[in-house]
């Protein structure tokens, strides 16, 4: 039987006395693409948060390929081989481009069936990045700083990536710019959960879709299943 690449079992989590997530549970299947839909609030960013280890959860488990990381610290999570693509970048705005890389590598696991990711290699899938790799993150665009934030995130050669709004703030053309490079690495084996609001991104590159509302799953579907079972998306997502 498949090990799932991310599992979350039953999450509670909590912001002071506000729960925000409600027995939450969905699985990121090994080289697949899970989206996590849901409009603003309804807990997408606090899951990814809770995964990471920067909120723990006060109640279930979250498991990578089978492994309990529930109470492990951010660094450990990191290193059992999840990298997250934050909301908002984060990217160190003082340092160059290749210092933000760097800063962030890692080897990769030794059972890793993914070919290393090198600051080459991360070079060579975002050429603009090359060009200004001496220059300062602050100067970079904000379809740059993007790339650099999933560049940043590839060069801890995770297992799992996961990606927190990756489109946005970004112009329409850069935006399928971002999503191209999505599928490339969806289509190299890594497994990803893409956190959007926008759910038309989402459906053209998922394998499997999560909704949450008020800090519930809602539903859990693909999106084919979805297209077709007449589910009514405005319900949990507003304007679709």
């Amino acid at each position: 039987m498949a090990i799932d690449a991310l599992g979350l079992h039953d999450i509670d989590a909590f912001y002071g006395d506000s729960h925000i997530l409600q027995k939450v549970s969905f699985a990121l299947g090994e080289g697949r693409l899970l989206g996590l839909l849901g409009r603003n609030g309804a807990g997408k960013s606090t899951c990814m948060n809770v995964v990471v280890g920067l909120l723990p959860a006060r109640g279930g488990t979250v498991e990578v390929f089978g492994g309990d990381i529930t109470r492990l610290p951010p660094e450990s999570i990191s290193a059992r081989g999840i990298a997250l693509v934050p909301q908002g970048r984060r990217i160190f705005k003082s340092l160059t481009v290749r210092e933000n890389l760097m800063v962030a590598a890692r080897p990769p696991d030794p059972g890793s069936r993914h070919a290393p990711w090198t600051s080459e290699t991360v070079f060579a899938m975002f050429p603009r990045l090359a060009e200004r790799k001496h220059q300062l993150a602050a100067h970079l665009s904000g379809g740059e700083q993007q790339m650099l934030a999933i560049g940043r995130a590839l060069m801890a050669n995770p297992r799992v990536l996961l990606m927190d709004e990756p489109s946005e703030g970004l112009a329409p053309q850069i935006v399928a710019d971002v999503m191209a490079t999505i599928r490339k690495l969806k289509e190299s084996g890594l497994s990803i959960v893409l956190v959007e609001q926008n759910p038309r991104l989402v459906f053209d590159v998922a394998d499997d879709i999560a909704i949450l509302n008020g800090g519930r799953v809602a539903v859990v579907s693909t999106p084919a299943e979805l297209t077709r079972g007449g589910i009514d998306l405005t319900q949990h997502l507003g304007v679709y």
